[in-house]
């Protein structure tokens, strides 16, 4: 496969990730108790455009499926299971049954490899918070380890966070890269409308690859 054909594909794919998270990243039935969170702390209101970039570009590792990710400073500590496309072509999350496993968009880059990786999961269910309950608390500077495959762990180190309302989704400005080795970690905010059952935004923690380390 070419170069061309390879970069056609994941961007096709981005514009199927992105109808998903304007539309399917919500949880049905849920009673919002993440809305404060998502309101206050360090989550800022979408300024229109990708976050300037904080770090230096660290050198690339090369591809391994992410394992796990862990966020210290708010008690984040989650297996990942890579996800796929539905029949429906949106992009298949990890099942209500699992809330507390959260799931790496397996199309698109590993975490710690060239690009932005993504990982999604969801903040609450019916009846109780779920894996990234805590993600808009989030403050800049914290860090992100992912463990992966090859027994190295991605640290990363938060650059910024932002509410980005579903109304004015752009894949290119949450999933858009220089090329730095970075992460993204995606879930529900805003205000819940329980008519429709969905959040009207989403959460984006942006972090870039500032080390490594054997796992």
């Amino acid at each position: 496969m070419t170069q061309g054909r390879t970069l056609a594909g994941f961007a096709a794919a981005l514009v199927l990730l992105a109808a998903w998270l304007k539309g399917y990243i919500h949880l049905d039935g849920a009673t919002a108790p993440a809305q404060a969170a998502v309101s206050a702390g360090s989550a800022a209101k979408d300024g229109g455009g990708r976050p300037p970039a904080v770090y230096a570009p660290h050198l690339p590792l090369p591809a391994a499926r992410p394992l796990r990710v862990d966020i210290p400073s708010v008690g984040v500590h989650a297996p990942i299971v890579v996800r796929g496309l539905d029949r429906t072509g949106a992009v298949d999350p990890p099942p209500y049954s699992t809330p507390n496993v959260a799931g790496w968009y397996g199309a698109g880059p590993t975490p710690g490899a060239k690009g932005a990786a993504v990982v999604v999961g969801h903040v609450d269910t019916r009846t109780r918070p779920a894996v990234f309950y805590p993600l808009s608390t989030i403050a800049a500077g914290a860090l992100i380890d992912v463990t992966r495959s090859d027994r190295t762990v991605a640290e990363f180190t938060v650059e910024a966070v932002q509410v980005v309302e579903k109304s004015g989704f752009r894949p290119e400005r949450v999933y858009g890269s220089d090329g730095r080795p970075e992460l993204r970690l995606i879930t529900c905010g805003g205000t819940f409308d329980h008519a429709k059952q969905a959040y009207s935004a989403n959460v984006v923690v942006y972090a870039a690859l500032t080390g490594t380390h054997p796992a």
